[in-house]
């Protein structure tokens, strides 16, 4: 299935294509802020509808996932990792997507603290 995403202004958008399993609710200490609910998929599924620099990156801790976020509205629609097996991946933020009924999604929460 395809999916079109965005910050709230849309200065930030993508479609993404793929099966919604389940989503991940992590409670490091980026993602409990946020308060996203994460899908990971092959980045190569995230299309990009503005130009990449539209969006700016937060690193911490190790660096090893990008998140990304708008600049003008402040929202985290997505970010870029590498998963274990050493795949580029893309966390989408379930919540940035248009026409998602979150209560059909099952979220499986994650501890994010512990690493």
């Amino acid at each position: 299935m395809k999916y079109r995403g965005s910050c709230h202004c849309g200065h930030v958008a993508f479609e993404v294509e793929g099966d919604i399993g389940t989503a991940l609710a992590c409670n490091c200490s980026m993602c409990q802020r946020k308060g996203s609910l994460l899908w990971f998929l092959p980045y190569e599924k995230l299309h990009l509808l503005t130009p990449e620099e539209n969006a700016q990156t937060y690193e911490f801790n190790k660096h090893v996932i990008k998140h990304r976020f708008c600049p003008k509205c402040g929202i985290h629609p997505y970010a870029k990792g590498v998963d274990p097996q050493g795949n580029t991946v893309a966390a989408i933020n379930v919540r940035c997507l248009d026409d998602i009924d979150l209560t059909t999604i099952p979220v499986h929460n994650y501890d994010g603290r512990k690493i």
